[in-house]
């Protein structure tokens, strides 16, 4: 009969606390991607009854594109020293990220708005939005103001200026304004947001669109705007009225926006 093993070499209980290896990180891992994947499904199949669908459909989206780098981050820390218990880290609400907030006030430089930033201003007539045109501008090598007020834009400094002005009650021209779809004016926006350096697209004239095509038309038009000028290092700065559509429709559109002011 052999010798009893020594105490030391004895095998660890299934309740002791293992040391950390890849092959469990890896499982674990993948069953806690798993969980998430499904859990966001779900949401998506049940909001998309609703006529809150977009909002919530953002948001689930939004983490479902990040979900490998989550997995991957959450890999790496079972690996390091030292292992935290893991309902710990399914317990806990994932922190969202906070979006680059542009200040309201101070010095010009602080309104700037940085290459894929998108930020919407809520006022009756553009007063902050202008300041951060102007303040912006001169960053980027060419501005696209897109607006029915021709009268009220600023000089900008440096850089090409592209005005494209909407509405009108006659012919197309200069003064009045021309009558664009939101595709047409997608359509002039391509080159100067894809050549080198991008642009900063200014846009006051969101009521206008809204009131010549559907707010579901608008709001794609926006979104690809927002998807735009972060693909192409552009920034986007608009000006809307608030009171010109009802709060279920404001909230869809201030969802789109890094940062609403």
């Amino acid at each position: 009969m052999s010798d009893p093993a020594p105490e030391g070499d004895a095998t660890p209980a299934p309740g002791d606390d293992a040391p950390a290896d890849e092959d469990y990180a890896r499982a674990y891992a993948a069953g806690f991607g798993e969980g998430i994947r499904s859990a966001l499904r779900e949401i998506l199949q049940h909001t998309a009854r609703g006529h809150t669908a977009q909002e919530l459909r953002i948001l689930a989206e939004s983490r479902l594109a990040r979900l490998s780098e989550e997995i991957e981050l959450k890999r790496k820390s079972l690996l390091a020293p030292p292992r935290r218990p893991a309902w710990n880290s399914l317990l806990r609400a994932p922190q969202p990220t906070r979006p680059w907030v542009a200040p309201v006030a101070g010095a010009v430089p602080s309104l700037r708005v940085k290459p894929g930033a998108t930020v919407l201003v809520r006022e009756e007539r553009p007063a902050r939005a202008l300041e951060y045109l102007r303040a912006t501008s001169g960053a980027f090598p060419r501005t696209v103001v897109v607006s029915t007020r021709a009268a009220d834009l600023p000089p900008t400094p440096g850089g090409e200026r592209i005005d494209i002005l909407l509405g009108g009650a006659g012919p197309p021209d200069a003064r009045s304004g021309e009558r664009l779809t939101p595709g047409e004016i997608g359509g002039r926006l391509r080159a100067p947001t894809e050549a080198p350096g991008g642009a900063l697209v200014y846009l006051d004239a969101l009521e206008y669109l809204s009131t010549e095509n559907s707010f579901e038309q608008t709001l794609r038009f926006v979104h690809w705007l927002v998807t735009q000028a972060k693909e192409t290092g552009s920034a986007l700065v608009v000006s809307f009225d608030r009171r010109s559509i009802d709060l279920k429709e404001m909230s869809r559109l201030e969802h789109a926006f890094d940062t609403v002011i």
